[in-house]
């Protein structure tokens, strides 16, 4: 899953909240499909970024953000991504929730490095 942040848009835009809990996290298909989905994701119209973490317990959650309520309905309609998501129900989540809300604000805060000059 992706580590890193997404970058930040600015607001308002939206946030697509997918938590679950997988059935198998060590699946080689699901991580495959997970790429391909990212991957697909990044060439939609009004896709601003993605996020994404999982436990070792299989709880997870992905994020991604997007510039209206109709490239969030132009993603969930993808054909591919609609592939994705019967595999899901069927081979890998044993729950999940979806949650869509609006970005307001954002900000982001990030420590800069100190260099010394110290060996």
């Amino acid at each position: 899953m992706n580590s890193s942040f997404a970058p930040l848009a600015e607001p308002p835009y939206y946030a697509v909240i997918f938590t679950n809990q997988h059935r198998a996290a060590d699946d080689p298909a699901y991580h495959e499909m997970a790429e391909e989905m990212v991957a697909l994701a990044k060439t939609m119209p009004g896709y601003l970024g993605f996020e994404s973490a999982r436990g070792e317990d299989g709880f997870g959650f992905a994020i991604s953000y997007w510039a209206s309520e109709d490239a969030i309905k132009n993603w969930k309609r993808q054909a591919d991504h609609l592939n994705a998501q019967r595999r899901g129900r069927s081979d890998w989540y044993e729950d999940y929730a979806v949650r869509v809300a609006k970005v307001e604000r954002a900000y982001r805060m990030k420590k800069q490095e100190t260099v010394t000059g110290e060996d």
